[in-house]
């Protein structure tokens, strides 16, 4: 069996995206590893436990899935890994809680995860990276 890795993505950020991409495909080169990208529409009720809120309704959840499927493999055709050893994931829920379930499902070995550099508010209320790195239960790069 070749070794799994995760790659979290978050499709409005191509920023955090271009960071991961050297890391992402010099990992996939070791054994051939199979790649899951996965990127999760945060839900409501993860958007209101921030504190914020909606006023207008929200898209059926189907089309935004369609949506951010489509937008996760224009961003895997960046990486220079062969399509065959890519896997697409599209989830809803709490960030960090999709990819620790993800990382464990897939069995991933490895998760590569980009990641803002710290500021105040990251330290007040954590973040999915810092999440992932407390809670997973295989190793973890996080790249800045």
């Amino acid at each position: 069996m070749s070794r799994m890795i995760l790659v979290p993505i978050d499709i409005s950020d191509s920023e955090l995206t271009q960071r991961v991409i050297a890391h992402v495909e010099a990992e996939a080169k070791i054994d051939d590893a199979q790649v899951h990208f996965l990127t999760v529409i945060p839900s409501l009720p993860y958007y209101a436990s921030l504190g914020l809120a909606y006023s207008a309704e929200l898209p059926a959840m189907d089309d935004l899935k369609a949506e951010a499927k489509s937008q996760l493999e224009d961003i895997t055709r960046k990486f220079t890994i062969p399509r065959d050893r890519v896997h697409l994931h599209v989830t809803e829920g709490s960030p960090k809680d999709k990819i620790l379930e993800m990382a464990k499902k897939l069995p991933a070995e490895m998760v590569i995860i980009s990641s803002h550099r710290p500021d105040i508010t990251t330290y007040l209320l954590g973040s999915n990276a810092a999440a992932v790195v407390r809670h997973a239960e295989c190793s973890v790069l996080v790249v800045r």
